[in-house]
């Protein structure tokens, strides 16, 4: 099979499965995206949607969270991962956002890079999500699955999983790929014990051909 073969009929099942995918965070606004990703960064979903609900309610625009401080925005946060850092690094991304953006999110990642706990994966999730760009954040599942399908190939680096990925994807259906391959990494091809006998893409897949059908 030839990899845009596998391309092809990947991103076809993943289309007529699960056509509508979207993040599993729960927001109402590119800035309330933007405090749930950061937030997420080695968190589950399911723990952020826990405590964002009271961030929101009480911190809803970047100046309202620019203007706390530590003390009283970290009892908010201190049930997720690396607490400390991300109370900092939201209130001083608040602070950017009124100083150098005018309270609006960017929309290029060269800029969202910029804000304090956005690295290039959050960057990505938010252009492609808010502005609908053809962006491809590598988080975990994405770079696991992504090996395991075929779909890249001796990529050792997020970036480099990201490059292989956009250069395969038509532009149209990066943002929705992205949510297709997490989706599928958080419950199909989990880390441990990939749940190949009730996967619908073993066919296709480069890790069932080596490491299942073999057996």
């Amino acid at each position: 099979m030839t990899i845009k073969d596998r391309y092809s009929k990947i991103l076809a099942y993943f289309a007529a499965h699960n056509p509508n995918a979207e993040t599993e965070l729960y927001y109402d606004n590119p800035f309330q995206l933007i405090v749930a990703v950061v937030l997420s960064a080695q968190c589950t979903d399911k723990r952020i949607n826990l405590v964002t609900p009271a961030i929101f309610r009480d911190f809803p625009t970047p100046k309202e969270m620019s203007a706390t401080n530590f003390d009283i925005l970290f009892p908010y946060i201190k049930t997720v991962s690396y607490p400390n850092n991300k109370t900092k690094n939201l209130i001083g991304l608040a602070q950017m956002l009124l100083k150098d953006f005018g309270g609006e999110i960017p929309s290029e990642i060269d800029d969202l890079v910029k804000l304090p706990g956005v690295g290039r994966k959050t960057a990505n999730v938010i252009v492609s999500v808010i502005y609908d760009k053809p962006a491809m954040a590598v988080d975990t599942h994405v770079f696991r699955v992504s090996a395991r399908l075929g779909l890249t190939s001796g990529a050792k680096t997020p970036l480099q999983t990201e490059q292989q990925l956009v250069k395969n994807i038509p532009d149209s259906m990066i943002p929705k790929a992205h949510h297709w391959l997490i989706l599928h990494g958080r419950y199909i091809c989990v880390a441990r014990n990939p749940k190949c006998d009730i996967c619908e893409l073993s066919a296709y897949c480069k890790y069932f051909e080596k490491e299942v059908a073999k057996k």
